[in-house]
């Protein structure tokens, strides 16, 4: 499968290990990982998915390849700004939520309306709409997205 990474390009220490740990976890089930490309929760990620052997996308907002992290191993980028989180939660097969701003919360509402499965680890709560599935730790994130998403 491949999954979508959402959240913040500003992060905690905290929210960056949890971003890894998601990578990484990615990566030892054998799924490719597919993000906005650039800092925080992406690079966070894309590390942790390389460090064991994962394969990292990234789709940029701008038009610029050198504006991606150094663990993006395909670089797509779009010069569409904030139009390619549509991009990042299409090409997943579900998203994991870590953390993140507005821009995580739109990428969220978009692959809701996507139908991608969504789980969310500490990231934004919002009681009027379904489909979030909010998890502790970065095991039941990948663990719920695999059993909504898998085969």
């Amino acid at each position: 499968m491949r999954i979508s990474v959402i959240g913040g390009s500003t992060v905690t220490d905290e929210h960056y290990d949890s971003a890894r740990e998601v990578g990484r976890e990615l990566a030892r089930r054998g799924h490719e990982m597919v993000c906005g490309g650039r800092t925080g929760v992406m690079e966070a990620a894309c590390r942790g998915a390389q460090e064991h052997g994962g394969h990292t996308i990234g789709i940029l907002a701008s038009n610029n390849r050198e504006d991606a992290n150094p663990y993006v191993d395909t670089t797509i980028v779009t010069g569409i700004g904030n139009a390619r989180n549509a991009l990042v939660v299409l090409n997943g097969d579900a998203a994991i939520a870590i953390d993140g701003n507005t821009g995580t919360l739109s990428e969220i509402a978009l692959a809701l309306d996507y139908g991608r499965p969504v789980a969310g680890l500490d990231t934004h709560r919002v009681d009027s709409v379904s489909g979030i599935e909010h998890v502790d730790t970065p095991t039941a994130a990948v663990d719920y997205v695999e059993r909504l998403a898998g085969p």
